[in-house]
C-alpha cells in the first residue's frame, strides 16, 4: 500500500528485504496488487517471481511495464489460498493482506467510506457484494459480522440502522448510516465507519478464510528452506499469521508443567524474527498507512507439511462455520 498521490511504496519492503537475504531463485507475490513487492524482489536478486491476484484490475494497470521484466514475471489470477497450485519448491512467498491503494482509491470499487461509489467491495470483481450483505442479510447475521470482523462494539446498533434503510446502494448512504449509530467524531479519531467497512470487506472476500487457507498452501509450496513472509494490517490478521508460526514451528508449549511431554511433529518452521516487525518513523512518515502494519518471517524446514485447525488460529468464527 502506499500513499495516494505519491509513488508505490510497498510496506515494510525494506524490513522485508533485509530479512530474506540473500534473495534467489523463484518467488511468489501472492499478493501482487499494484507489483511492489514483485519489483522489489526481482530487484534483490529473485530470478523470477509469479505474481497471483484475483482482481483482473492488477494485471490491467501491470500491462504498460510488466513486458521489461520478459519471463522473470509469470502472472497468475488467482487466489493465495491455491498458491500451492500454481507452483512449488519455491524460494520464497510474500503475502501482504488486506486491500491495496489503488482499490481504496478507485470510488467505483467501493471500498472506501470517503467516496461516493456502489456499495461493491468484491476484490475479484465477481460473486456477493456488500450491497448484497447489507439488503438482503439477516439483522442478527449482519450484527455479527459487523462485530467479529470489525471488532465493532456497536454492531448491533449499526445492523438495525442498516436493515432499517434498506435499500443501500452507495458507500456514502452506509457511512451516513453507520456515522448516525456512533457518538460525534473527535480530532484524531479514526472514521466512524472504520471498522463497518472493514467487516463487510473481509466477509465479501472471506479474507479470514483466504489467511488460513493461504498459509497452510505456502507450507505446502515452498521448498526447504524456503521463506515465508507476510505483513498484515490489523490484529486478527496478525493474530491468525502469529499463532500459525508458533504451531508450525512447534513453540506452542504444554499447558501443564508437570503433564507428560507431549510428542510433537518435527517443526515446519523456524522463526527468522521472534516478534512482529513493523514501521520505522521514516516509513511512518513517507506512508501514514503503514502505521498498523506488521511483519512476520519463517523459514521453511525439511519436515512434511501438514494442517491447522481454523480455530486454533483464532480465526473468529461465524455461526455454522467449523
Amino acid at each position: 500500500m502506499s500513499a495516494p498521490g505519491k509513488p508505490h511504496i510497498p510496506v515494510l519492503i525494506r524490513p522485508l528485504i533485509r530479512a530474506v537475504s540473500p534473495v534467489s531463485g523463484v518467488w511468489l507475490d501472492g499478493t501482487f496488487g499494484a507489483g511492489g513487492y514483485t519489483r522489489e524482489l526481482l530487484k534483490a536478486g529473485a530470478d523470477k517471481v509469479i505474481g497471483v491476484d484475483r482482481d483482473p484490475l492488477a494485471f490491467e494497470m501491470a500491462a504498460p511495464w510488466v513486458g521489461e521484466y520478459g519471463d522473470r514475471i509469470e502472472m497468475v489470477q488467482g487466489t493465495f489460498s491455491k498458491l500451492d497450485q500454481y507452483a512449488s519448491g519455491l524460494d520464497g512467498i510474500v503475502l501482504d493482506l488486506g486491500v491495496s491503494s489503488m482499490q481504496l482509491d478507485q470510488a467505483e470499487r467501493g471500498f472506501s467510506f470517503m467516496k461516493d461509489g456502489p456499495l461493491d467491495m468484491r476484490m475479484s470483481q465477481s460473486g456477493t457484494s456488500a450491497a448484497d450483505l447489507c439488503n438482503e442479510m439477516d439483522e442478527a447475521d449482519l450484527a455479527n459480522i459487523i462485530y467479529l470482523y470489525g471488532e465493532e462494539r456497536a454492531s448491533r446498533r449499526i445492523a438495525k440502522a442498516i436493515v432499517a434503510a434498506r435499500p443501500l446502494t452507495t458507500t456514502l448512504e452506509l457511512a451516513k448510516v453507520v456515522e448516525s449509530c456512533l457518538p460525534r467524531q473527535k480530532p484524531g479519531q479514526s472514521h466512524p465507519a472504520t471498522r463497518t467497512f472493514q467487516a463487510l470487506r473481509i466477509a465479501v472476500n472471506d479474507e479470514y478464510g483466504e489467511l488460513a487457507e493461504g498459509l497452510m498452501a505456502a507450507e505446502r509450496a515452498l521448498r526447504p528452506g524456503g521463506l515465508l513472509a507476510v505483513v498484515t494490517f490489523h490484529s486478527v490478521e496478525d493474530r491468525m499469521t502469529k499463532r500459525f508460526f508458533q504451531a508450525r514451528s512447534g513453540r506452542t508449549a504444554n499447558a501443564n508443567r508437570y503433564a507428560p511431554e507431549m510428542q510433537r511433529e518435527k517443526p515446519a518452521f523456524d522463526m527468522i524474527e521472534k516478534k512482529a516487525i513493523g514501521p520505522d518513523a521514516e516509513e511512518l512518515e513517507d506512508n501514514p498507512r503503514s502505521r498498523s502494519a506488521k511483519l512476520r518471517v519463517a523459514r521453511r524446514t525439511d519436515a512434511p507439511s501438514g494442517d491447522v485447525d481454523r480455530k486454533s488460529l483464532g480465526m473468529p468464527m461465524l455461526k455454522g462455520e467449523r
